[in-house]
């Protein structure tokens, strides 16, 4: 498949010569942990909330709003700095609800607020992307996927990690807006592939409760 994806797509250039990034992604839950029972029940319309940086670069944060309909994602983002990040996993969400005239980082206080959502995971991962800029397209591979509790080392990247699939498997996703052109779909058309949805915070914190960990 690499090599399938290799001969026709664009490498995205954040990564390194390989086309290949690490992300750190902190994820939020409510005090019924909804988000992970939604994921499990399959619900159709759904949200979740993530803290996430790339590679080593801990100092460019964003808060990340991914949203489910339908089979449709959506994806809404604003940056963090340091000191916002610390107020929201200090608990003091209500002081930044006040601060910030950023839309969605109101939303995501508010429901610190309201609903008590909190850290309760790490999920990391490898990805390696290629582009298609004209019609938006994005194809990816996440290797050496992993999940951690030890919230308190997000930033610094120096957390126990434990792996959520076996090593030699990978998740193949496939994004665009409208329309997946027919040779991309022939690219990726493979009989030992299998569709399905795949949840990285479910598994990872079912991981988490198979090891006695929540």
């Amino acid at each position: 498949m690499r090599n399938r994806l290799d001969a026709i797509l664009e490498k995205d250039a954040y990564g390194d010569d390989n086309g290949r990034y690490e992300i750190h992604s902190l994820y939020f839950d409510d005090y019924k942990d909804t988000c992970m029972r939604e994921n499990d029940a399959g619900i159709s319309e759904r949200a979740k909330y993530r803290i996430r940086y790339y590679g080593d670069r801990s100092d460019s944060i964003r808060l990340e709003r991914k949203e489910k309909r339908d089979g449709r994602g959506r994806k809404r983002i604003c940056l963090l700095s340091g000191a916002d990040y610390r107020k929201i996993v200090d608990g003091a969400a209500d002081e930044l609800f006040w601060q910030t005239k950023d839309p969605l980082l109101q939303q995501f206080c508010m429901q610190c607020m309201t609903r008590k959502f909190m850290p309760k995971a790490i999920i990391a991962y490898e990805r390696t992307a290629y582009v298609e800029d004209i019609s938006h397209i994005r194809v990816t591979l996440d290797q050496n996927i992993s999940v951690s509790d030890d919230l308190s080392h997000f930033l610094d990247g120096d957390y126990m990690r434990y792996p959520i699939q076996e090593k030699q498997m990978h998740v193949l996703e496939v994004k665009f807006d409208y329309i997946l052109p027919g040779y991309i779909k022939h690219l990726i058309t493979n009989r030992n592939l299998s569709q399905s949805s795949f949840s990285k915070y479910g598994l990872g914190r079912r991981t988490l409760q198979d090891r006695g960990r929540l």
